[in-house]
């Protein structure tokens, strides 16, 4: 295990990251030109060597429920890596990933879309919009209810 100096040694190396000590001797490092209201990368470095890396939802890494990565048996390389993919989520825009669509049709040979759309379930006859809902499960539902089948 590396120690609380080795460790700031390492998160050190990384200008883009601004210091910021915080209560009962510990330490967190935050990137100001995050493009996300997140802006730490390193919570809570204590001087037992304890302390967690923010990835979210990077492939790789089994974080807590607030997208942190517990530090404390990482090696020098695997503390950079961890440091670097994280500024690197930070600073890159989400891809916007295209809405998805589905066709429905009932026995009578009636259409409808079932369209995905910031983070609501729109049916649409056409152009209108028939209904809307929290989820797929529910809006299937509603449709499987209608007579309608995904096609």
């Amino acid at each position: 295990m590396l120690t609380f100096e080795e460790k700031l040694a390492v998160i050190e190396e990384f200008p883009e990251l601004t210091r910021k000590d915080v209560s009962m001797k510990r330490v967190n490092f935050h990137f100001e030109d995050s493009l996300y209201e997140k802006t730490t990368v390193v919570y809570h470095l204590h001087p037992n060597g304890n302390g967690f890396v923010f990835t979210g939802s990077l492939q790789g890494y089994e974080p807590d429920q607030k997208g942190l990565v517990n530090i404390r048996d990482f090696t020098r390389d695997e503390l950079r890596e961890v440091i670097r993919a994280s500024i690197d989520l930070l600073a890159s825009e989400e891809e916007a990933v295209p809405p998805v669509e589905e066709l429905w049709k009932d026995a009578e040979g009636h259409s409808l879309q079932l369209i995905e759309e910031d983070d609501r379930w729109n049916i649409y006859a056409g152009d209108n919009l028939e209904d809307s809902f929290g989820g797929y499960d529910e809006a299937a539902l509603y449709l499987r209810e209608e007579g309608f089948r995904r096609r």
